[in-house]
């Protein structure tokens, strides 16, 4: 069954539909469903145990956000396929999380949901250790004849040095993949979705995700943990560094195993690249503390 037969197929729907791809999606088959006067997202997609992506707690904490006023509804889900209310909006990029205005609010959303997401967690959910899971796709990367194998050697003992500069944390769970694209905007405020990678670990990692995602200045990034936290002292922002390091190379390395595994229509080996890039940015601001 294609992913659009699988739309076609779900249950949920009351008469004839019609269906669009959605395009910017880079894990998902994504789908705009229009069912009389109502649109829907559907989100297509197995578990993909490569990535440590299993849908019950994708589910779970979709659910959770909604609760929480973070994501929109969940409508509808089954083997396979999420359904969720759509949000008539525009994807932030990049360039839009460094507004202040804008960044202000993506900030107010990871913080919500550290702090109000757990209220509403039904279930058992997932953990989310950026350093178990680097060390997981090199051995994928290693067992299946990447053309990176050479370089994991290196990474595996940068990522260990990270980890050790990391040192202990304070447990929160997080969303895990803030690409400027998985925040929207409705002109009134703004949403946060795409919850495959959620679950418990750093609240370093979602703001050093998010701050290398959206190429934050040092300045931003200064006032980003001086909002989170209350204050910022030197041991706080070198952990934020080592972590954000370990975001930009997780993000390095599932792009890596994405070479290998993904079907879908994306020029893999360019975002590999370009995360690689800004891994290494991120590795020059660490060595410059």
């Amino acid at each position: 069954m294609t992913p659009l037969e699988k739309v076609k197929s779900l249950s949920c729907w009351r008469g004839p539909i019609s269906a669009a791809p959605l395009g910017g999606g880079i894990t998902n088959h994504n789908f705009l469903v229009q069912d009389g006067a109502k649109r829907a997202v559907v989100r297509v997609g197995d578990d993909i145990a490569v990535h440590h992506i299993l849908r019950f707690n994708e589910l779970a904490a979709s659910q959770a956000a909604f609760a929480a006023g973070i994501s929109p509804a969940v409508l509808h889900h089954e083997a396979g396929a999420l359904v969720i209310d759509y949000i008539d909006g525009r994807t932030m990029a990049a360039g839009d999380l460094r507004q202040k205005d804008l960044l202000d609010q993506a900030l107010d959303l990871v913080a919500r949901v550290h702090r109000d997401m757990p209220r509403y967690l039904q279930g058992p959910s997932l953990t989310f250790w950026v350093f178990h899971v680097l060390r997981d796709y090199a051995r994928t990367l290693q067992t299946q004849g990447s053309a990176h194998a050479a370089s994991l050697p290196d990474l595996l003992a940068e990522a260990s040095d990270l980890e050790r500069l990391v040192g202990p944390i304070d447990m929160v769970f997080g969303h895990n993949d803030l690409l400027p694209a998985n925040f929207l905007h409705d002109g009134h405020r703004m949403w946060l979705v795409d919850w495959d990678y959620a679950g418990w670990g750093s609240p370093l990692f979602d703001l050093g995700g998010l701050a290398a995602n959206a190429a934050l200045s040092s300045a931003q990034e200064e006032g980003m943990l001086k909002s989170y936290f209350g204050a910022l002292d030197a041991g706080l922002w070198r952990r934020y560094l080592a972590m954000k390091a370990a975001a930009a190379l997780r993000e390095a390395l599932w792009s890596m195993v994405s070479e290998l595994h993904s079907t879908l229509d994306f020029d893999y080996a360019a975002y590999t690249a370009t995360t690689l890039s800004t891994y290494r940015l991120a590795q020059d601001a660490l060595r410059h503390v």
